[in-house]
């Protein structure tokens, strides 16, 4: 990464603040190089100990950024376009939203301005470099779009993925987190009844997880081909499957899914 290139993340929230972690353990940039801002600067002290530019006011941090990460929420956002406005030159800068529900021509549209916008949808687990992250744009440049890739790709997976995706990209990897770890936690619930002590059930169930998500990951696999390979004949695991599937397991995530995407999608305007 250029020496001279400068990067923004105008609210150091969770995400933001895992994502500079991760660029500076990448070894492609150096702490001095990102800007972090947050309205309670006390929270940041240990990473201006650390060398990241540390400030609250978002317009200064905007006007000497090469690349300006916008992580607020999403009713934070049109006050947020507002303070930095009179810092963005769209022939120079590229703008990188993570907020769910805000399309690239929302953010144009209310900067007046033809500025180059890729949206980018992690999750939380970025926290221990492990993110799904969907990418995508309306008007960037193979190039651009690229670069905010190598960003997200050093704190887990990237992948790019048409705009119109980016809201269901929410619901299934953002609330996604949430609805796997309730899995986990019902499995974790179900190995305490059968006895259990609940801190080895929990241990046992996300483990389990682990191991079978990697078993799709590595292998390239289809769950029903991993799932036929512990099912015999009459056997415990295809009853007790069939009995979570009488009771509604499968529709119950897809619903699930379906209605996160639906709610995702209203975000910002319903706050707007």
């Amino acid at each position: 990464m250029s020496s001279q290139q400068h990067v923004a993340i105008l609210g150091s929230g969770n995400i933001g603040l895992s994502l500079a972690k991760g660029l500076v353990k990448s070894g492609q940039w150096e702490p001095q190089q990102i800007t972090l801002t947050r309205r309670n600067l006390d929270l940041l002290d240990e990473y201006t100990a650390l060398g990241y530019q540390v400030t609250s006011n978002n317009l200064k941090a905007a006007k000497r950024a090469d690349i300006v990460i916008l992580a607020v929420l999403p009713q934070q956002l049109n006050k947020l376009l507002d303070e930095i406005k009179p810092a963005i030159k769209s022939e120079k800068q590229l703008l990188v939203s993570v907020i769910s529900g805000v399309s690239c021509e929302d953010i144009r549209s209310y900067l007046e301005m033809n500025v180059q916008v890729v949206r980018a949808m992690p999750n939380t687990a970025i926290a221990i470099g492990d993110s799904m992250t969907c990418i995508a744009t309306d008007n960037g440049s193979v190039k651009n779009v690229n670069l905010v890739k190598s960003l997200f790709d050093t704190v887990g997976v990237s992948i790019q993925i048409n705009e119109e995706l980016m809201t269901s990209a929410t619901a299934l990897c953002a609330c996604g987190i949430a609805f796997f770890l309730r899995s986990v936690r019902a499995a974790s619930q179900g190995g305490t009844e059968i006895g259990f002590h609940a801190h080895d059930a929990l241990k046992m169930a996300a483990q389990t997880a682990k191991g079978a998500a990697n078993l799709l990951l590595q292998l390239a696999s289809h769950p029903e081909q991993e799932i036929d390979k512990v099912t015999s004949p009459k056997g415990c695991t295809i009853a007790g499957l069939n009995e979570m599937e009488h009771n509604g397991f499968s529709s119950a995530m897809i619903k699930g899914i379906k209605l996160s995407a639906e709610k995702a999608g209203d975000l910002y305007k319903s706050d707007d």
